[in-house]
């Protein structure tokens, strides 16, 4: 038994996670690339190596003929008399296995036949750290702080290096080497120096998964994160739904003392995440967006995919929120465009009045309204 070869394999095997048996692939090649440039040619040579002992043979198939002036080629062909002392039952016409001692060699042929072994060695671990974060690809992955390049960060992931571009990066956010960061990973690509994996701290599906490794209730299925929207560095929002009645999906998120929802919110350096309860009903669902504004009314198109929205004169400025953040992410989160207006300027609108919206709308819904008005009662201001 090859014992060194054997242990070698192993090690290889269980560091470079790369397969014994394309590690013995490599192996028969690079000896018959070795034959090849010995011998000038390898088309009759053949390599076995045994998986359980390691010990390898490598052997020409040559045509015996019948005397050493019928030789053409060496590598081809052996004459009756040479191939008796090798096999005393060999005759014209067999092909008779010839060993090849690899020791006979030269050195430009084993280091080619060595060249061949590192070259696959590369290539296969290559492709397993492809495969391994192609897999990962779409998901939150930890990795660790190691340069600045230019205005990207290079971030150690383990086996691997990602890339955080410029464009990629939260504003504000400045991290220092050695630390510690979650990423998303946008993309794998597979190039000729290995894989080239592109990461995110700005997707809002970072917020997701932060979400679905926090919360229990998401990872089994029991709460679902029907939609999102996100101002990466300032606000987040987030609609779930509870497919247990018993299961509370907002607070299921904010967790016991806040203490999932901060974590998150921590991971992501303070920025403000308002967690809502999704609703099949638009005007339920524009109303749970807006939050933590009190919403007088609210008018619905679906066909359009547009709301009209009244709110307490002194409430407009928080249901649009800075700089219309408020607005602008609740209209991304339930997917309307929304119009928002105090009730004085929706009093004063030309031809405005509350029974001409119910008249238009009271067949897309069954429940809500109420003397002409959407849910008057305060919005739950828990998540602000």
């Amino acid at each position: 038994m090859n014992k060194e070869l054997m242990e070698a394999l192993d090690i290889l095997e269980k560091e470079k996670e790369i397969s014994k048996e394309t590690l013995f692939e490599a192996i028969e090649n690079s000896l018959l690339t070795a034959c090849k440039n010995h011998f000038g040619k390898a088309d009759n040579v053949k390599v076995e190596i045994d998986r359980e002992t390691c010990d390898f043979l490598c052997y020409a198939e040559k045509e015996v003929v019948p005397v050493a002036e019928d030789v053409e080629d060496d590598c081809l062909q052996i004459a009756l008399e040479d191939a008796k002392e090798l096999s005393a039952k060999a005759k014209v016409g067999d092909l008779l296995r010839v060993e090849i001692k690899s020791k006979e060699f030269g050195r430009i042929a084993t280091m080619n036949a060595k060249n061949v072994i590192l070259q696959k060695i590369r290539e296969e671990e290559r492709s397993v750290i492809y495969n391994q974060y192609y897999e990962k690809e779409k998901d939150v992955v930890t990795g660790v702080v190691q340069r600045y390049v230019g205005r990207s960060i290079s971030i150690n992931l383990g086996k691997a290096d990602a890339m955080l571009s410029e464009s990629e990066q939260v504003r504000g956010e400045v991290f220092k080497p050695t630390e510690r960061i979650k990423v998303y990973i946008l993309e794998v690509k597979n190039t000729p120096k290995g894989p080239r994996i592109n990461v995110s701290r700005t997707h809002p599906e970072l917020v997701k998964r932060l979400f679905e490794s926090e919360v229990t209730e998401i990872k089994d299925g029991t709460v679902e994160i029907k939609s999102i929207a996100r101002e990466a560095g300032s606000r987040t929002k987030i609609a779930v739904w509870s497919n247990n009645p018993n299961v509370d999906a907002v607070g299921a998120c904010v967790g016991m003392n806040s203490a999932r929802v901060n974590a998150i919110v921590e991971e992501l350096r303070g920025e403000k995440i308002d967690i809502v309860n999704w609703d099949e009903n638009p005007g339920n669902l524009i109303q749970n967006a807006l939050s933590p504004a009190k919403i007088v009314a609210v008018f619905a198109d679906p066909d359009e995919k547009t709301a009209k929205v009244v709110v307490p004169d002194y409430q407009l400025s928080l249901a649009i929120g800075k700089e219309g953040q408020n607005a602008r992410l609740a209209a991304r989160l339930t997917g309307y465009k929304i119009d928002i207006k105090s009730e004085t300027q929706a009093k004063d609108a030309p031809g405005f009045r509350y029974e001409d919206y119910m008249d238009e709308y009271e067949d897309d819904y069954e429940e809500g309204y109420e003397d002409g008005e959407f849910y008057e009662e305060d919005v739950d201001t828990e998540n602000e």
